[in-house]
């Protein structure tokens, strides 16, 4: 069965137990409970709230609701998912216990129940109630994972890998139950077994692209196992095959560290509660994507309780709440991965990127500094780094980082450091430093030839400046031939016409890049420029108009108001107020159009969470190759994203996907 038939069956079984309300991220539900008066004033605002991720509020209204009508089983259902999801196992287990008779809900609440046995070490009763056959093919496999860990837990080792040996399915299944029971081995001791079922894990690449996480911990596990029997070269070949599926991972990288200095971490799975922790995990993590964050969410938290500090868990959830604009609580999340984890830094730049997201700057920019200082040679620490301070417009500091990072990579900078140079150019271009801004755009395309990004910004700021007109423009041009549907680009080549006085030109690209970018109000703001000096007057105050809705920077609100009333100048310069400097294409990341509303975008220096729009045309191959500087390193792109679950060809035009 492909990735994208175990990804239906997830949808399905989650319609089962939940709503799959969309994230209003920029919409903040306040709402009194003591003002709904009866039992469909507060479902319906308890839905509300559920829709805006307002899981507190939600909770209070569904109990609420339950006071009008206690024995209402789809309210109850629905609390108690909530419960679960916001973390609150013991409250969602009570009323877990009261829908266990009722056949259509005991998908959840069995489930439920079995966990809870798991917790409380009565294998004999989780046993019993993880003996279920399941609706389709995920539950049936996530069922038999979690009882073979229960029969485990009894004691019973040969009846725990028959369990495993008797899920008969689709081949996905292959690395699930490989997985499962190398861990099994290793736990009873097992070493030669374990290391035989690892193996064959993560020789299978085509299993490790159903499941990324599962492959990539898969590799880590027979690390560890290896360095702790003291078998450091076969360690570190397991962390070599790992970083070959996924180059750059930054916990294989603290792993070797790890392991060269004779310090290797103790085994993730070591008991019967772990090992079903690690089912929901690896299922969880396998089927996360967008608009399914209340299932993922699920699986996860019940993961959680079974193993309270597992990293890869946190730091999944932290995801999740980051991807529900959710800063604080992802913080919060953040802060609970254990120190001596590998997987601590990967945590602590996500947490620095979240501070500043919430608009505590200092205290990000101190947190994420720290980091360099610990890890002079984390390239992805000066890129965050560098993103808070690109925000804050700190371009000197800025510039200071990326010489920073420039001196740790050496003379021999490769492919995959041009956006370290790139970036350090857009700091001293806005620091006005041309001489020593333009080397570093030419650096950042000596490594990545046609970069379009790069191209972009060196050829509108030759434009701009009046020099080398021609090899600017024809750099512009290739990077809209390299990506033509990228509006800003696009949005790049006409203004450089309208800097030309090519006016009809510059309407024909602007216009196009309005078609691409609806709701950009700086697009809309040039295009309405461009109509003044064309000499359509009318449709240039209409496209100012437009522009004053989208929320633009309150610094360009008088500008563009000045225009509607008065117009342009009548000379043929464009008014200084309103041309695109090209640092806006460092900072407007491709998302969607969000109707309107101002972009929340991240600077393409912040790494960590870089967004990007899929072109028609692109496979994650020349994505990886076109952002990330090396085709090879689309694996990054996959382990950023687990709702692709492994699977390149699930990208399509418009998808919005993560960058690592």
């Amino acid at each position: 069965m492909r990735p994208t038939r175990l990804l239906m069956i997830a949808s399905i079984c989650a319609a089962c137990f939940t709503s799959q309300a969309i994230a209003q991220n920029d919409r903040e539900t306040v709402f009194d409970g003591r003002s709904a008066r009866s039992f469909a004033g507060a479902v319906l605002a308890g839905r509300t709230a559920e829709a805006d991720r307002d899981l507190v509020t939600a909770i209070d209204l569904y109990q609420k609701a339950l006071r009008f009508d206690p024995d209402n089983a789809d309210i109850k259902q629905r609390l108690m998912v909530l419960l679960f999801n916001h973390g609150k196992f013991e409250d969602g287990i009570a009323i877990a216990n009261e829908l266990k008779g009722d056949p259509v809900l005991e998908n959840v609440s069995r489930l439920a129940l079995g966990i809870e046995a798991i917790r409380q070490r009565e294998y004999t009763s989780a046993e019993n109630l993880l003996d279920y056959a399941g609706v389709n093919d995920l539950e049936r496999m996530v069922y038999g994972l979690l009882r073979a860990w229960a029969h485990h837990g009894d004691g019973n080792v040969k009846e725990a890998h028959a369990t495993i040996d008797a899920l008969l399915g689709p081949d996905w299944y292959g690395i699930f139950k490989g997985f499962h029971k190398a861990a099994l081995e290793e736990v009873n001791g097992n070493v030669k077994a374990a290391r035989r079922l690892y193996t064959t894990v993560i020789t299978d690449q085509n299993g490790g692209n159903t499941a990324p996480d599962t492959y990539v911990r898969a590799a880590m596990a027979l690390a560890g196992m290896e360095a702790r029997a003291g078998n450091r070269q076969k360690a570190l070949d397991a962390i070599a095959t790992g970083s070959a599926f996924l180059p750059g991972y930054t916990p294989l990288k603290a792993l070797r560290q790890r392991i060269e200095a004779d310090d290797p971490p103790r085994a993730e799975i070591r008991n019967a509660a772990e090992g079903a922790a690690a089912v929901l995990f690896t299922v969880g993590s396998a089927l996360s994507r967008s608009g399914a964050e209340d299932f993922v969410s699920l699986y996860l938290n019940f993961a959680n309780s079974l193993d309270p500090e597992n990293a890869a868990t946190l730091i999944m959830l932290g995801s999740l709440a980051e991807n529900l604009g959710k800063p604080e609580q992802a913080i919060a999340v953040y802060r609970r991965v254990p120190e001596d984890s590998v997987m601590h830094r990967v945590s602590e730049l996500q947490l620095g990127l979240n501070l500043a997201d919430l608009g505590r700057v200092e205290e990000a920019k101190g947190h994420l500094k720290a980091l360099i200082d610990e890890d002079p040679q984390d390239m992805r620490s000066y890129l965050a780094y560098g993103s808070v301070l690109s925000d804050a417009k700190a371009y000197r500091e800025m510039a200071d980082n990326y010489d920073r990072a420039v001196d740790a990579i050496g003379v021999l900078p490769d492919r995959s450091h041009w956006n370290i140079f790139f970036q350090r150019g857009i700091a001293y271009e806005r620091l006005k430093e041309w001489p020593k801004a333009e080397p570093n755009f030419e650096r950042a395309l000596e490594l990545f030839p046609n970069q379009p990004r790069v191209m972009n910004y060196l050829g509108y700021s030759w434009v701009d400046m009046n020099i080398n007109l021609e090899e600017g423009m024809d750099l512009i041009r290739e990077a809209v031939r390299l990506r033509p549907n990228d509006g800003y680009i696009v949005d790049s080549l006409g203004w450089a016409y309208y800097r030309l006085g090519d006016y009809d030109n510059a309407v024909r690209e602007l216009e196009r890049a309005v078609e691409i970018r609806p709701g950009d109000p700086t697009i809309n703001d040039h295009l309405g420029d461009a109509y003044w000096r064309a000499g359509r007057r009318l449709e240039a105050r209409y496209q100012w108009d437009r522009a004053l809705t989208m929320e633009p920077e309150l610094t360009e609100v008088p500008k563009i108001k000045h225009k509607i009333d008065n117009g342009l100048p009548d000379n043929t310069e464009p008014v200084p107020s309103a041309a695109k400097s090209p640092d806006d294409e460092s900072k407007r990341i491709q998302e969607p159009d969000n109707g309107g509303k101002k972009s929340q975008s991240t600077p393409p220096s912040s790494a960590m969470k870089a967004h990007y729009e899929v072109k028609p045309g692109q496979t994650l191959w020349t994505i990886a190759a076109e952002v990330l500087g090396d085709g090879n390193l689309y694996r990054d792109i996959l382990r950023a994203n687990p709702s692709l679950n492994g699977d390149a060809d699930l990208i399509h035009p418009g998808q919005i996907i993560k960058l690592p």
